[in-house]
């Protein structure tokens, strides 16, 4: 080996080791996500699959509107160990025959203590509030090397699957370490700045990172509703619906994520 490429290598190595020594890795700050869900496909299979006429009727006065996805804004408050998701404003403007149905809304305020895996879920069912108490969801991410920037930031890639059957696809980030994400997605060696559901035809990305200490004072979880364990909340939205047959299946679905 030369000492002319000697030298060369030992100047790269050296650039390397101050670009990793001058590398930012935030732990706390403030995430704004943006929602965005497919409307025309979510009330398109609906009707396809329930063939009901009046069904039918209102996905066409949907699609006469010209909106096809529904946009929402949420923000999410973190530190080391602990996150706070709260749901904010729509940006989409109001869709006839839509209102506040579940499937196409932000319904839950998700707080999440990351060192002793305890989820407070504040969760809005039609009228009713419920504070669901339990242990963080454990998902099995394969992580894959496909990356993505998103707001900045090199991302990668995890797959998951979530209530048994819906597959995930998330985007976390190196430089963020910590294990949260929107809604009640975590687990990852990094913050999730990106989450699709491919089937659900919804997802989640970030749109701004801000690095800046946040007071303990606003990461601290919900406490209005009825309080209940996550099986608590199945047995009850079960016996509210029990009469929608099949359709309690996809009700406890959009509860349960």
């Amino acid at each position: 080996m030369n000492r002319s490429f000697k030298i060369f290598i030992c100047l790269l190595l050296c650039s390397i080791n101050v670009l990793a020594q001058n590398k930012r890795f935030i732990t706390e700050g403030v995430i704004e996500f943006e929602r965005s869900t497919n409307i025309y496909a979510i009330f398109g299979k609906r009707a396809a699959k329930s063939q009901n006429v009046w069904m039918t009727k209102i996905f066409d006065e949907i699609k006469k509107t010209g909106v096809q996805f529904k946009k929402s804004k949420s923000e999410l408050y973190f530190s080391k160990s602990k996150t706070l998701f709260k749901p904010g404003e729509d940006t989409t403007p109001p869709i006839q025959f839509i209102g506040d149905e579940p499937s196409v809304s932000q319904i839950n305020t998700v707080y999440m203590d990351l060192a002793n895996h305890v989820q407070v879920s504040q969760k809005k069912v039609y009228d009713e509030q419920f504070l669901v108490r339990d242990s963080t969801r454990t998902i099995n991410w394969k992580i894959t090397d496909e990356t993505r920037e998103i707001a900045g930031y090199s991302c990668r890639r995890a797959n998951a699957l979530v209530l048994d059957s819906i597959y995930v696809v998330a985007f976390y980030a190196d430089e963020i370490p910590v294990s949260g994400g929107p809604e009640s997605f975590s687990g990852l060696p990094g913050m999730i700045l990106g989450v699709a559901l491919p089937h659900e035809n919804v997802t989640w990305f970030a749109k701004t990172v801000t690095d800046k200490p946040v007071a303990s004072t606003l990461i601290v979880p919900p406490v209005k509703g009825k309080t209940v364990d996550r099986k608590g909340l199945i047995d009850t939205l079960t016996s509210v619906f029990k009469g929608w047959g099949t359709q309690i299946n996809e009700i406890l679905k959009v509860y349960l994520l």
